[in-house]
C-alpha cells in the first residue's frame, strides 16, 4: 500500500567557512578547521540529492558532528565548558517561519539544527520511499525504521541538548518544545500506517487493526493539539493534515471494529460503528479539501485523490452494505442511536523511537590540538564597522514526481 506524508521544508543555514586565521596555531587545528568545513558542506549537499540512501546520511552525519562536538566537549570529562564553543556565528532558518534566521554564536545551536535538519532527512527519505505505486516488504521496512530513527533524534535533541542553550528558543521556532514534540509523535503515527498497512496485507484479526488505527488517529489528534497555540499563518497546513489523519484512522478503527462485532453477531451494533467510519471518512474528505486550499509551508498534494485514501472510502461502503444485507436477512437487529464507545488498547505493533546518540569526539581532537587554538589571537571586532549579512539561501529539495494514483507531489 501506498502512504501519503505532509513534509514541512528543510531549514537552510549560512556557509561557515570555520577559517580562524592566527587562532589556529598548528597545522592539526587547521585541518580540523578544514574537515569541519568540508565535512559539513556534504551533509548539507547530500539533504537534497535524492540518490542518498541512510547509510550515506549516517556516515556524513557521523563524521561532521564527531568533529563539531570539539568546539562543545571537554577532553577531559570535567562539567567545565570547552572553551571554543562560542568562537563561531551560526545561523538557520526554520521549517515553518519561511527564510527570516535565527543566529547564535554557539556550537550546541549548530549541533542541535544540524541534528533537527538530519532527523527530517529520515522523514523526507520515508516520505519518497511510502509513495512507490508497488512498495516492496523491504522498502516499508525502511520507511517504518527511518521514521523511528527520526523519531529518536527528535526526541534526543529535545531532552538531551536544546536545553543546553544559552539563548532561550523563541516561541514557533523548530527547536521549541512543542515543535518538537509535534514532530516525535508525527514520526510515531506514520511509522504506525505501515504497520496497519501490513497488517491489513496479511489479514490480520480486525480487532487488532482496529486498535492500532485508533491508537494512531489518537497519536494524529495529540500532535496538532500541541500545535494548537501557534499562530495558523505558518502552523496551519501541518495542523490540517495532523486533524485529516486523525479523522482518517478514526474512520478506518470504526471499519474493522465493525468487522469485530459483526464477526460476534452484533450486526446492529457493526452497522452503527459503520456509520461512524462514514461519519469520519467524510470528515477527512472535507479537510483534504481544506488542505489543498491553505497556504503554508509544507507538500503539494490533493490527499483525496490518492490510492490510500479511496480504497478506504470503498471498505466502508461495502463493509457497510454487508452488514446491512446480513441484517435485513439474518439478525433483525435494532440500530443503536449511540455509537460505539472505542476503549480499544494495541498490544502489539506500538511505535517507540529509536534510542539516538551522537558519535563520539573525533580522535582527531586532543588536549594539544584544543590548546593549538588561541583566542586571544582573535581579531577584534570594530562596533562601528558593521557585519555584512549573509545571505541564507532555501535549500533546492528534489521535486519528486508523484507516481500513478498516488495523487500527491513530495517535497
Amino acid at each position: 500500500m501506498t502512504h501519503w506524508f505532509h513534509r514541512n521544508p528543510l531549514k537552510a543555514t549560512a556557509p561557515v567557512s570555520f577559517n580562524f586565521y592566527g587562532v589556529a596555531t598548528t597545522p592539526a587545528a587547521t585541518k580540523i578547521c578544514n574537515d569541519l568545513r568540508l565535512s559539513r558542506t556534504q551533509l548539507l549537499e547530500l539533504f537534497t540529492d535524492s540518490s542518498c540512501n541512510p547509510e550515506m546520511m549516517k556516515n556524513a552525519a557521523d563524521f561532521y558532528f564527531s568533529l563539531l562536538q570539539g568546539f562543545i566537549l571537554s577532553l577531559d570529562d570535567s562539567s567545565q565548558e570547552c572553551k571554543l564553543r562560542y568562537i563561531q556565528n551560526f545561523k538557520w532558518t526554520d521549517t515553518l517561519q519561511g527564510q527570516v534566521p535565527s543566529a547564535q554564536q554557539d556550537a550546541v545551536f549548530e549541533l542541535v539544527s544540524m541534528g533537527f535538519n538530519v532527523a527530517l532527512w529520515y522523514t523526507k527519505y520515508a516520505s519518497r520511499l511510502a509513495g512507490k505505486e508497488d512498495i516492496t516488504e523491504d522498502e516499508a521496512k525502511d520507511v517504518h525504521r527511518s521514521l523511528k530513527i527520526a523519531a529518536g533524534i527528535f526526541k534526543h535533541l529535545k531532552e538531551s541538548h536544546i536545553p543546553k542553550l544559552i539563548t532561550p528558543v523563541e516561541k514557533g521556532r523548530d527547536l521549541e518544545a512543542r515543535l518538537i514534540e509535534s514532530y516525535i509523535v508525527q514520526c510515531q503515527a506514520e511509522a504506525q500506517e505501515v504497520t496497519i498497512a501490513r497488517a491489513i496485507e496479511l489479514k490480520h484479526n480486525p480487532g487488532l487493526i482496529a486498535a492500532l488505527a485508533y491508537e494512531t488517529a489518537n497519536f494524529y489528534q495529540k500532535a496538532d493539539q500541541t500545535l494548537s497555540s501557534l499562530d495558523a499563518t505558518y502552523a496551519g497546513k501541518w495542523r490540517k493534515y495532523l486533524n485529516l489523519k486523525s479523522c482518517f484512522y478514526m474512520a478506518y478503527a470504526y471499519c474493522y471494529h465493525g468487522q469485530t462485532l459483526l464477526a460476534s453477531d452484533k450486526c446492529g451494533e457493526a452497522i452503527r460503528s459503520l456509520q461512524e467510519s462514514e461519519k469520519f471518512f467524510t470528515k477527512a474528505e472535507a479537510l483534504c479539501k481544506e488542505y489543498g486550499e491553505t497556504k503554508g509551508p509544507g507538500t503539494t498534494a490533493k490527499p483525496s485523490g490518492h490510492l490510500f485514501f479511496r480504497k478506504l472510502g470503498s471498505l466502508i461502503k461495502n463493509t457497510l452494505e454487508k452488514c446491512q444485507r446480513e441484517n435485513g436477512f439474518i439478525y433483525f437487529q435494532k440500530v443503536p442511536a449511540e455509537a460505539p464507545q472505542l476503549e480499544l488498547k494495541a498490544n502489539y505493533g506500538l511505535v517507540e523511537p529509536v534510542p539516538f546518540e551522537f558519535p563520539a569526539l573525533s580522535t582527531h581532537w586532543t588536549p594539544e590540538t584544543v590548546a593549538a587554538f588561541d583566542l586571544t589571537k582573535r581579531p577584534k571586532e570594530d562596533p562601528a564597522k558593521p557585519k555584512p549579512d549573509e545571505e541564507v539561501k532555501p535549500l533546492k529539495e528534489p521535486n519528486i514526481k508523484p507516481q500513478k494514483d498516488s495523487g500527491c507531489q513530495i517535497s
